[in-house]
């Protein structure tokens, strides 16, 4: 039922906004007041043709908007419709229908707030709105609206609504199958691709920071001559000095025994007493940890090569898979992931086949059931037509609903 009307810039209409109760609503005025307008405006709200000689003068574009509250056998048909094409709105009871066409040409068409095409509101007026005018009915004269009209005298509500949830149930499990066809056909070329990804970043048994490591190794690896000759050098100043200087650990020595002497004489500079057997033990730890580093560098060329080949490993593992350790790490993962994806398809396929043949049996029962209760009222329908066209003086005239059936091989199973 149709609960609110706006319209603007539409022909003659500058701003109208009507709003409509329950029962007979009458539109009544003089000619040329804009009764044929509001109608046009409603026509073109529910996918009409939006000519541009609608757009008032003077404006860039006409507005239509109408607020349908759902009732009846229509309420589910709508929600149908809305679910699948993914516009329900969170007042189930309501959907929204506008319309929009600017001076340019160009027509825009909405549900509920969302653009759509214009054969979706065709759709959807055609189970809302039905008009009448002289030798004009458009619901009889749209094919696609006879099987409702039906149903509608049929009352088969429940039976339908049943039908059309086993039949998303198997459009579902049929876009499922779909997918994993694909994926089987492609199969072979992803498992051999898949299993070389895997196995190769598996068999490289990498660790996060690994490379971080092994740069710093190799730095040492490379360097060792220097590194070993540097140390040695600072080993010989602290320890053995040369003909020209004393060691420094000697030098520093002869400070702190100055500097005791200098403390037993005036106490007040035993800091400075201590500052130096500090530094002249700080010499000691220091000589200490350079024959122990002299003894940990390591001169093996072999070992500089494994590390350099490591490392070209791992940077030919992130330059293909990611530009780190874990990203390579997840990668592999990933490839693994779908290789027991694509080895369990073929069970998963199995389960579905049976699955689909089971929703086609049901649905076939369904729809023996739906068909039979649509025939039933369709005689009943044609006698009580053919009832009144004979208070009509019309006895000659025949009324009847034409069923025809199309056998579809992917379609359910129908009883003869």
């Amino acid at each position: 039922m149709l609960t609110e009307l706006r319209i603007h810039n539409f022909a003659i209409i500058d701003q109208l906004d009507l709003q409509f109760g329950p029962g007979l609503i009458i539109l009544t005025g003089e000619t040329g007041a804009g009764k044929s307008i509001i109608l046009d405006a409603v026509v073109m709200l529910i996918g009409g043709k939006a000519d541009t000689t609608f757009v008032r003068t003077d404006s860039d574009a006409a507005f239509v908007e109408g607020v349908f509250q759902l009732q009846g056998p229509e309420k589910e048909a709508v929600h149908f419709i809305l679910q699948r094409e993914e516009l329900m709105d969170e007042a189930p009871d309501y959907v929204v229908l506008m319309r929009e066409i600017r001076k340019e040409g160009r027509s825009v068409a909405r549900v509920n707030g969302r653009t759509v095409n214009v054969s979706l509101l065709k759709e959807l007026g055609a189970l809302l709105v039905d008009i009448h005018g002289q030798a004009e009915h458009l619901s009889l004269l749209d094919s696609r609206a006879h099987l409702g009209l039906l149903d509608r005298y049929a009352e088969v509500a429940r039976p339908l609504s049943d039908y059309r949830q086993t039949y998303h149930a198997l459009l579902n499990l049929r876009r499922e199958l779909n997918d994993l066809r694909k994926a089987q056909a492609d199969a072979e070329r992803r498992v051999d691709v898949l299993t070389y990804q895997a196995e190769e970043v598996e068999s490289a048994r990498l660790k996060p920071g690994e490379d971080e490591e092994l740069r710093k190794e190799r730095d040492r690896l490379a360097n060792a001559e220097s590194l070993s000759r540097n140390a040695q050098e600072a080993l010989a100043v602290l320890e053995e000095g040369s003909p020209e200087t004393p060691a420094a650990t000697d030098l520093v020595g002869q400070v702190a025994q100055a500097l005791a002497a200098l403390a037993k004489i005036d106490s007040a500079q035993n800091e400075m007493a201590n500052q130096a057997e500090v530094l002249l033990d700080g010499m000691s730890d220091l000589i200490h940890s350079l024959r122990d580093y002299l003894e940990e560098i390591e001169f093996n060329p072999k070992r500089l090569d494994a590390v350099e080949e490591r490392l070209d490993l791992i940077h030919s593992l992130t330059r293909k898979y990611g530009g780190s350790i874990p990203a390579v790490i997840a990668y592999g993962a990933e490839a693994r992931k779908q290789l027991e994806t694509i080895t369990t398809a073929g069970e998963r396929i199995e389960v579905l086949e049976t699955q689909e043949a089971k929703l086609l049996e049901k649905l076939a029962r369904q729809g023996n059931v739906l068909s039979e209760k649509r025939k039933s009222a369709a005689i009943e329908l044609g006698n009580g037509i053919e009832a009144e066209l004979d208070d009509l003086r019309m006895q000659a005239a025949k009324f009847g609903v034409d069923f025809q059936t199309r056998l579809d091989p992917n379609g359910a199973p129908i009883e003869n």
